[in-house]
């Protein structure tokens, strides 16, 4: 029997003056990864939690290449929403012919996002929505 979980980076408040660094969000991710989460986890997805695309990759990349004495013995890996689809929605704009145009952007987030899971993503993938900020204010599902 296996066990996954899903669950959000730390990161800083969508409206903190002082953002932290993707290299911030890794260390805060990890340690509070090994202090809560036992070993015989498989595998953590994080949720984009408002992110832009870009940010959301760039984290998960720094999560995956960071290094320290403790443990990591998690697959670390990527179950984003708005982080993975708004710009296919911005491309595809209900428009039967921009389903093209909105396959190639979801093939680009789903590279940026598979390179990120192996801790090497360069930062040469932009979409449509990019950096532009996927929080919503007083969101509920």
């Amino acid at each position: 029997v296996s066990t996954q979980s899903t669950g959000n980076m730390v990161t800083s408040g969508m409206q903190c003056s002082v953002q932290a660094t993707p290299e911030q969000v890794a260390e805060a991710t990890v340690v509070t990864l090994q202090r809560t989460v036992p070993a015989s986890v498989v595998g953590i997805t994080f949720l984009s939690g408002g992110q832009s695309e870009e940010n959301a990759t760039v984290n998960l990349d720094a999560i995956n290449r960071y290094q320290d004495p403790g443990r990591k013995p998690w697959y670390l890996a990527f179950s984003y929403g708005r982080a993975l689809q708004a710009s296919v929605l911005k491309a595809w704009q209900g428009k039967p012919e921009n389903v093209p145009a909105a396959q190639k952007e979801l093939e680009k987030r789903a590279y940026a996002n598979h390179m990120a899971c192996l801790g090497k993503y360069a930062g040469d993938v932009s979409g449509a929505s990019g950096k532009e900020s996927l929080f919503v204010a007083n969101h509920t599902y």
